[in-house]
């Protein structure tokens, strides 16, 4: 088991944009992930409309703080009319921190990201920010979530970045070559986000699956026309390997993700301790295996 390549994140959890998550269905998730051997943890203050993900991982850490690494996000919010805001002001930054560390009832984060950069806040301004939160000693390191390489040298410029977080996929490989390799050159962690493509790479959904109304993912154009339909007939040839060598099509998925040179760890998500349970069990792939993964995919690729 290859747990520490594997963190689990909370977004799924949330309710948000997953439709018919229950709290007690969200609490059995994370702790089947400890079960499972899974100890590091990704949250956001916009992770639920009241800071729900951040409320129930506390429950799970606190009392055992040394034994987890937490990874917050700030930067995100929702208004009262339930519209995402992203706000970089140091003023925000500063809340959201505050507010995140209180409501898991711990004293600091291992690595604190600002969640993205903000367009109307200059960006050196939100990095001084996030040093600052540092010097108090609400987290141990800093990085930045959903930058382009030059938003992420920009920030770093006044910060040291310590870790990225990006997202990665079987068919979305852009990071490999503008994010990763830089980050790994820098001596960064890489976090990716997007193994499973919001589940559609886990192999568990149809060709003619509906989606309840609510759920986002028709709106990806990952899951429209030709695309899904490619995807489809490589999932289909991705379970015959899986039979060959012991993993579900999620695994190879997640295990090509945490193969790749220059990755630390995949963020995935999970609404029930079945799901995370089967990813738990996630391996690095083999030369081979990888390369048969690979042939596989260049149809979609």
């Amino acid at each position: 088991m290859h747990s520490s390549k594997l963190v689990l994140g909370l977004w799924p959890i949330a309710g948000i944009t997953t439709i018919g998550v229950t709290r007690d269905d969200a609490k059995a998730t994370l702790l089947a992930a400890i079960d499972a051997g899974i100890t590091t943890f990704d949250t956001a203050y916009s992770y639920g409309y009241d800071g729900e993900s951040d409320r129930l991982l506390g429950e799970c850490v606190r009392g055992r703080r040394d034994c987890f690494t937490v990874m917050g996000k700030v930067g995100q919010r929702w208004n009262e009319q339930r519209e995402r805001i992203v706000d970089g002001s140091p003023q925000q930054l500063t809340r959201d921190a505050e507010a995140s560390l209180r409501r898991m009832g711990i004293d600091s984060m291992d690595t604190l990201f600002l969640h993205q950069p903000d367009p109307k806040v200059a960006l050196d301004v939100s990095a001084e920010a996030m040093a600052r939160l540092q010097a108090r000693g609400l987290c141990n390191r800093v990085g930045i979530c959903n930058a382009s390489a030059e938003q992420v040298e920009q920030f770093a410029a006044t910060v040291p970045a310590d870790a990225i977080q990006c997202p990665l996929n079987l068919v979305q490989r852009e990071s490999l070559v503008d994010l990763i390799q830089p980050a790994q050159s820098a001596g960064r962690d890489v976090y990716v986000y997007w193994t499973l493509m919001k589940g559609l790479l886990a192999g568990k959904i149809t060709r003619d699956h509906v989606f309840e109304k609510g759920d986002s993912r028709p709106g990806y154009a990952i899951f429209q026309g030709e695309t899904r339909r490619r995807i489809h007939d490589a999932i289909d040839r991705l379970k015959q390997l899986g039979r060959e060598v012991d993993q579900s099509v999620a695994q190879l998925a997640v295990g090509w993700a945490i193969s790749q040179p220059g990755v630390t760890a995949a963020l995935v998500g999970a609404r029930r301790e079945e799901q995370i349970r089967e990813l738990a069990g996630t391996r690095v792939l083999s030369p081979e295996t990888l390369a048969e993964v690979e042939r596989i995919m260049v149809d979609v690729t």
